[in-house]
């Protein structure tokens, strides 16, 4: 996927406790994000299975530990990025929208993570280009 934005940077860096958990989930992001997408969307629907949606701030803090943990999700990988988010979240309890969007002119697609419709850390302007072909709520 190619996405809007590049070298994206952690605001600060994450509670000491946190980055493991992230670099877990950078790197089960890394075998996900290799999976066919039916493959992907069914292993992420069941993974956010029993978890709370995710805060605004839960979600900033998640995806920033994922930018300190990761140069390659500085970049621009945006599907390694938003499910490595997504998964960090779910490893704390909790579960975001995690979003795939495509838009035509010129044709890109972006993966991105959002809470109540709103992404987190995202141009908004830029991902309102995109149309939402997936979008994995937390259930309700």
């Amino acid at each position: 996927m190619s996405a809007p934005m590049v070298n994206e940077t952690a605001d600060a860096p994450p509670p000491l406790w946190m980055r493991p958990l992230a670099r877990l989930a950078v790197l089960l992001a890394l075998v996900i994000a290799k999976l066919s997408p039916e493959r992907q969307f069914a292993l992420l629907n069941v993974l956010r299975r029993g978890a709370r949606a995710s805060t605004v701030r839960e979600t900033h803090q998640a995806r920033n530990a994922v930018l300190f943990s990761s140069v390659l999700c500085t970049g621009p990988w945006c599907l390694q990025r938003s499910i490595a988010t997504a998964l960090l979240c779910r490893l704390c309890g909790t579960w975001p929208e995690w979003c795939v969007g495509v838009r035509t002119e010129p044709f890109r697609a972006h993966a991105w993570v959002q809470v109540d419709g709103t992404p987190v850390d995202e141009d908004t302007e830029q991902v309102d280009q995109f149309h939402r072909m997936v979008v994995i709520r937390p259930r309700s």
